[in-house]
């Protein structure tokens, strides 16, 4: 099957799976573990296989999942196990190589090229091996897959599932992956998906055939790179495990307890939003040339928005702006805000030089800057809650647990 050879092995069930190991008495029943219905964050995060089979999906609200299965167990999530065995089953992977890079709580992909375990062993047999070896120390099971690219290789993981392991081959992938629909290529969500149906694309093989230019004029340069994937050109790496990526955006997003009813409330949402932005950009010396927004409404319609800044900044009070600017301008208000994300995008070295125009005034910009750093300065003395914009004192629609209280008084400012 060529030189290289990549496994990308997905835990199954995550942490339904993870909640039935550490809780017995689950095991046997139909498991979905949700987020909290008090936050509004009452949502299906996970499903065990018999949920699953009962067409429980990922995603789903809470009342929708219990009416496809009535007899449904929710369970609460416990992020700090899910890490936790995470961890134990990455150290596994490590055995067979030092270049092992997580694609997410459970998933990870291995390169094994020039291992020297393929000197006795198939691909296959190794993939199976890694296969049995999580099953019987941690109790787990994966899903693999083995190609000569990352983009096949994740692919193969999610074509047998639960604990299995599936190849494909240079040989093979036009039989194995063209069939499939377009939307099961990674990186391939709705929004594209039903861009390319526009276009007659249905499955990979047709996305594989497609002209490329027309791809770029359609998708921008991610039409090229899925024509790449779908074709089996991918050359992208395998990052080792130690490997700290370059940040490409910085975000903070929040599903708020009530729906939001007017542009006010979601504009003090994305002012509360901003302000952890604001902060993150700031600690790492980054600062935003463009603003991105998410939106989702009480039907769960989602819709996402960005735009340039005038120039970088840090400025949380502007990044709010902007993103408010861009949903005031291009949201369609048809129902009611459930949740919304705010997210610095395009990032740069926040001493990168500025070219000044005639017509931005910068000075302000830069008096904006000093105040936010004074109001941290502030924060970090006497507490999270102990200055804030007035408009953020009452009536924000947000969970209650991020409401802390401190011993000082609050102060406000304009």
């Amino acid at each position: 099957m060529g030189e290289r050879v990549v496994v990308h092995s997905d835990l199954n069930n995550c942490y339904a799976s993870i909640e039935c190991m550490l809780h017995p008495e689950l095991r046997g029943k139909y498991i979905a573990v949700c987020g909290s219905t008090e936050d509004r964050h009452g949502i299906v995060l996970a499903k065990n296989q018999l949920a699953k089979q009962c067409g429980v999906k990922t995603g789903d609200v809470i009342w929708e999942a219990k009416q496809k299965c009535p007899q449904l167990t929710i369970v609460p999530p416990h992020m700090d196990q899910y890490l936790k065995f995470s961890k134990i089953v990455r150290s596994i992977y490590l055995r067979y190589s030092p270049e092992v890079e997580s694609f997410g709580i459970d998933e990870s992909w291995i390169e094994l090229t020039g291992s020297s375990r393929l000197h006795h062993q198939t691909p296959y047999e190794i993939a199976n091996e890694i296969r049995k070896t999580v099953k019987a120390e941690v109790g787990l099971t994966v899903s693999i897959g083995v190609s000569f690219n990352k983009i096949f290789a994740k692919l193969g993981s999610d074509m047998k599932k639960p604990d299995a392991v599936t190849e494909i081959t240079k040989e093979s992938f036009r039989d194995q992956v063209w069939p499939l629909p377009a939307s099961d290529l990674l990186y391939v969500g709705r929004a594209t998906t039903e861009k390319l149906r526009r276009y007659g694309i249905h499955t990979i093989g047709d996305l594989a055939k497609a002209d490329p230019d027309m791809l770029v004029r359609l998708l921008g340069i991610n039409g090229e790179k899925l024509w790449i994937y779908a074709n089996g050109l991918d050359t992208s790496r395998v990052m080792p495990c130690d490997y700290d990526p370059p940040i490409k955006s910085i975000g903070h997003g929040i599903t708020c307890n009530a729906d939001l009813l007017t542009k006010d409330e979601v504009r003090h949402v994305f002012m509360e939003l901003s302000q952890e932005v604001g902060l993150k950009l700031r600690k790492r010396n980054l600062a935003a040339t463009r603003v991105k927004i998410s939106v989702r409404d009480n039907t769960l319609a989602h819709r996402e928005y960005q735009g340039k800044l005038p120039f970088p900044t840090q400025s949380y009070t502007e990044i709010a702006a902007a993103g408010f600017d861009l949903f005031y301008q291009r949201h369609t208000w048809n129902s009611d805000i459930r949740s919304l994300t705010i997210s610095a995008i395009d990032l740069v070295p926040a001493d990168t030089p500025i070219q000044l125009d005639l017509w931005t005034d910068y000075t302000k910009h830069k008096k904006r800057l000093a105040l936010e750093r004074t109001v941290e300065d502030i924060r970090k003395r006497f507490g999270l809650q102990s200055i804030n914009f007035a408009a953020l004192t009452s009536g924000l629609k947000m969970p209650a647990h991020r409401e802390v209280e401190y011993k000082m008084p609050s102060v406000m400012y304009h």
